[in-house]
């Protein structure tokens, strides 16, 4: 018994999820599984297992953990500032760990913290602007597939290979069938991995999405 309560003792969440995201960012999400992450642990799988079934069940632990990290954004910030600190700290968690998106593919992100430090108060801000439920959270999901779809795809950590990459696969056209393409390698590799793309494309939509304002009755 004194054995097992040492186990569960070490495999705290906030323990897992340090030691997964460290497996994934540093050998890539393949490598992450029960046994390499119960090794870097020091305890059984039987005890990791405890904590989270199964694999689907540890990405919901690591990725809480990782959302327990998203700013809490004071009271009265304007609601133009306050979407675009919550987003772009999103983005920038996403980014830092590209391993853990591939892992996580098309599984729907509703942990807790998540809620907590960005889909509750986003929305709450956006009622309080003027927005209507409709409005907020269709304005909240085109927030949040930029922001997914941006983080995707791409190592920003490793710019150069994302790079060499794509030049690899457009070498690889005919100039004929793709001329443009093939012929603005220029201007199409520095997008790939511009950050800038990212942040103009959520000022734009902060900037189309922006309220008016509540009425002034309050209706």
């Amino acid at each position: 018994m004194p054995r097992q309560s040492t186990s569960l003792d070490l495999a705290t969440p906030q323990r897992i999820a340090e030691s997964a995201l460290r497996i994934v960012d540093r050998d890539g999400h393949t490598a992450l599984s029960f046994r390499t992450l119960a090794a870097a642990l020091g305890i059984s799988v039987a005890a990791l297992q405890r904590r989270c079934t199964d694999l689907a069940g540890l990405l919901d632990l690591v990725t809480d953990q990782l959302a327990a990290r998203l700013p809490e954004v004071p009271s009265g910030t304007d609601w133009a500032t306050a979407t675009g600190r919550r987003f772009t700290a999103l983005y920038e968690l996403l980014t830092a760990h590209p391993g853990l998106v591939a892992l996580r593919g098309a599984r729907p992100w509703l942990g807790p913290q998540l809620l907590k430090r960005l889909v509750e108060p986003q929305l709450a801000d956006s009622l309080r602007a003027g927005l209507t439920p409709d409005a907020a959270i269709v304005t909240y999901r085109r927030l949040y597939l930029l922001t997914l779809g941006c983080a995707s795809f791409v190592d920003h950590r490793d710019p150069k290979s994302a790079q060499a990459a794509t030049r690899q696969a457009l070498a690889a056209l005919d100039p004929e069938e793709f001329p443009v393409l093939t012929g603005h390698l220029s201007a199409v590799l520095p997008a790939v991995v511009d950050h800038e793309v990212f942040h103009g494309a959520l000022r734009q939509l902060i900037e189309a999405a922006a309220p008016a304002g509540p009425d002034p009755d309050g209706s």
